[in-house]
């Protein structure tokens, strides 16, 4: 960042402050759940997801090569093959909006496609099994199936539309992946894979939630998570030592290090704001839950983009959209809106805009959010007049 940018960064921040009205009740709400959402957020998220996702990275950018990467989600890879790998890994990991940035920013450096890389971007948030389930069972079986289909195809259509909208960007990016000297897999491939499935069997299972009602298949998993957990860890431990030499052990720790200076400043910065600004489910904030809820009424076309909007820019963690939906449908929300708040929500966040910035630069950013909104609002809007 320039001189100049920081400047200005600094005036803007001594305004803010200056005319900050401290006293009201209204800025007290929100600093003290800004304190208390990113205390969650430390709780919750960051030694069980957010740092295996950091190991994942970083493995993916020192034992991966790049043409492996290109071969099956590179720019001249198979389109079925590449956006089909790109949804099934985002859907298999079943990530929230930020546990699924390391990962993305791994396989965009190491030569994935725009597209397939956007693809696997909005498919590990917004295909959340579990979540669809939970959402069919809480919200009815129809908005369930509706959210199901609609994530599905906007993690093709965004992908398709990212890589048409910078074409000439992106062969450029290709050729260069192409031309460089590639480093990585100098050993059984089998090796790396086993390396990198061990690491992601932790983080699936370590995060795998319990389920609101006991018995059935996903309690059953729940009841053994830590010992699979447990076995994956001493997986990756054996691997680590034993297939990896003290040099490469070294460059791991390296770029795992770099993806979370990367990330985790941009992610706590952007917890906070959404903390000040809406609060966590069910406490109040700066803005007023009542306020949320008065627009987002019937089905209009303002509704459903004030939906879409407004779940981009909040932070989901993994299953609280779903009775956050249920208490907003309680509160009038129309069913255009709601679907179009679960298909936004989920897949983005202010914290998360402001790390996808950094790996993909402005430009690319507000289109991958740009198309994300207006999808959103698009299918809530469709889903509503055929619901009402």
């Amino acid at each position: 960042m320039s001189d100049k940018k920081k400047l200005l960064w600094l005036a803007a921040a001594f305004v803010l402050f200056y005319f900050m009205p401290a006293d009201s009740d209204r800025v007290q709400s929100g600093a003290v759940e800004a304190v208390a959402m990113l205390h969650e957020y430390a709780r919750e998220h960051v030694l069980l997801c957010l740092v295996p996702a950091f190991f994942i990275a970083g493995a993916i950018s020192v034992f991966v090569s790049a043409q492996s990467v290109m071969k099956y989600l590179g720019g001249k890879a198979n389109k079925a093959v590449a956006y089909s790998v790109a949804a099934i890994s985002g859907t298999v990991l079943a990530v929230c909006s930020c546990t699924v940035l390391p990962l993305f920013a791994g396989i965009y450096k190491r030569g994935a496609g725009l597209g397939p890389a956007t693809a696997f971007l909005y498919s590990g948030p917004a295909i959340n099994v579990l979540a669809i389930i939970l959402t069919a069972r809480v919200l009815g079986v129809q908005l369930g199936v509706a959210r199901a289909v609609g994530a599905i195809v906007f993690s093709v259509v965004i992908g398709i539309a990212m890589s048409l909208l910078f074409n000439r960007e992106e062969a450029q990016r290709q050729q260069d992946f192409a031309l460089a000297e590639d480093i990585g897999e100098d050993k059984p491939l089998w090796q790396t894979v086993w390396h990198i499935a061990s690491l992601v069997v932790f983080l699936v299972f370590a995060n795998w939630a319990a389920p609101r009602e006991p018995g059935g298949l996903w309690s059953a998993i729940y009841g053994i998570k830590w010992y699979v957990a447990g076995a994956a860890l001493l997986s990756v431990a054996f691997s680590t030592l034993r297939w990896f030499d003290h040099g490469e052990r070294e460059s791991w720790l390296d770029s795992t290090k770099g993806y979370a200076l990367q990330v985790m400043p941009l992610l706590f910065a952007g917890v906070l704001v959404a903390g000040f600004l809406l609060g966590r489910p069910g406490q109040e904030a700066l803005i007023p839950s009542r306020f949320v809820a008065s627009l987002v009424g019937g089905n209009s076309l303002f509704a459903n983009f004030f939906a879409s909007i407004a779940g981009a820019f909040m932070y989901f963690a993994t299953l609280t959209e779903v009775p956050i939906l249920q208490g907003l449908l309680g509160a009038g929300m129309g069913q255009g809106p709601a679907l179009a708040l679960l298909l936004a929500g989920p897949a983005l966040s202010l914290p998360n805009m402001l790390v996808i910035r950094s790996v993909l630069g402005t430009k690319k950013t507000i289109a991958y959010v740009g198309l994300v909104v207006v999808m959103s609002a698009t299918a809530g809007l469709i889903y509503g007049t055929f619901t009402a």
